[in-house]
């Protein structure tokens, strides 16, 4: 950034100032490097001490030098200072010290690589679920965008393994690689994989030749936005009355169902009971539509389906009622 190349300008050129007069005393008058060091500093701060020890002539003309190039120096650093202020640097380098910290104190967060079209519509879905999230792009126009927003973001190459560790990949929940380059996606999945096997991935695909590449490098869900566009605006020519539906009690503000998976915990009491018993006990008013077993997702369980510990209920309903059934496993 500018403004740390700048930062480490004003730093270089201050050492080198104060190089140039400690050997600039040790060599001509021949005194100690703390008394050098010293010399050196009262005249570059002007602080009117006196001397350390009677200067020589070639003395004199030396600290005359020191004192011009130091005032020069001065005033370098302190326009740079100024310009560093000025500029909003010192505002934005505050700022991004402050979202560091939040940032470090998220967990259970997700973290959304690429704020395109798509990773903007991600972003917008997750904060109406009040989950936690992080964005992580290259680009600095998507970077001053996410800013309007007042998301949480880092700028920088989501597909590094310290750009992912600065975002909290050891500690989130999921990550969503949604850039527009497909070989970035493969990238960011591989990186993400390599720091944390376990965590959960989704991934943008572009390309129908993507979706297998970027299930090999370890991307526990490949989407592709052309796809599901494309069978949404079919649906809507078929079925515009149950896509209508579907979004009314979906997204309406009036009627607000949602669909959510319920983990079941060894100690649940849902745990060696079967489906029937199940939907029995749920009073809470929400319809277990599905379960998850070891990776088998088993639509419309018949009632004589056991569920285990591990299992991952579907389960519709408002989010009241997702919440009681959440308690009750």
């Amino acid at each position: 950034m500018n403004w740390e190349r700048q930062i480490a300008k004003i730093i270089v050129l201050l050492l080198a100032v104060v190089a140039f007069g400690v050997t600039g005393f040790i060599t001509i008058e021949g005194w100690s490097f703390l008394d050098a060091l010293y010399m050196t500093v009262i005249t570059l701060s002007t602080v009117g001490f006196n001397e350390v020890h009677p200067l020589t002539p070639r003395g004199r003309v030396f600290v005359i030098v020191l004192t011009v190039i130091g005032v020069g120096a001065f005033f370098y650093i302190i326009t740079g200072i100024a310009e560093f202020i000025v500029a909003g640097h010192f505002a934005g380098a505050i700022g991004r010290i402050r979202m560091k910290k939040e940032i470090d104190r998220l967990k259970n967060h997700y973290i959304v690589c690429g704020f395109g079209r798509v990773g903007q519509q991600v972003c917008t879905e997750l904060e109406r679920d009040g989950e936690p999230f992080v964005v992580v792009d290259n680009n600095r126009s998507s970077i001053e965008r996410c800013r309007s927003f007042g998301y949480l973001h880092i700028e920088g190459d989501a597909s590094n393994d310290e750009t992912l560790k600065e975002a909290g990949v050891l500690r989130a929940r999921g990550l969503v690689t949604a850039t527009d380059s497909d070989a970035d996606n493969v990238f960011v999945t591989l990186s993400a994989k390599s720091l944390r096997s376990d965590i959960f991935v989704v991934a943008r695909a572009n390309l129908d030749d993507s979706e297998r590449k970027l299930k090999k490098a370890g991307a526990d869900r490949v989407i592709s936005p052309y796809a599901i566009g494309g069978r949404r605006l079919a649906s809507l020519l078929l079925r515009p009355a149950v896509v209508e539906f579907l979004d009314v009690v979906m997204h309406s503000e009036k009627i607000e169902l949602i669909m959510e998976e319920v983990y079941i915990h060894k100690r649940s009491p849902f745990v060696g009971i079967t489906m029937k018993s199940a939907r029995q006990r749920c009073l809470t008013g929400a319809n277990i539509l599905a379960i998850k077993k070891k990776g088998e997702l088993i639509v419309d369980p018949s009632s004589d389906v056991v569920i285990e510990s591990g299992d991952r209920l579907v389960a519709l309903g408002t989010r009241e009622q997702i919440k009681d059934l959440e308690g009750m496993t």
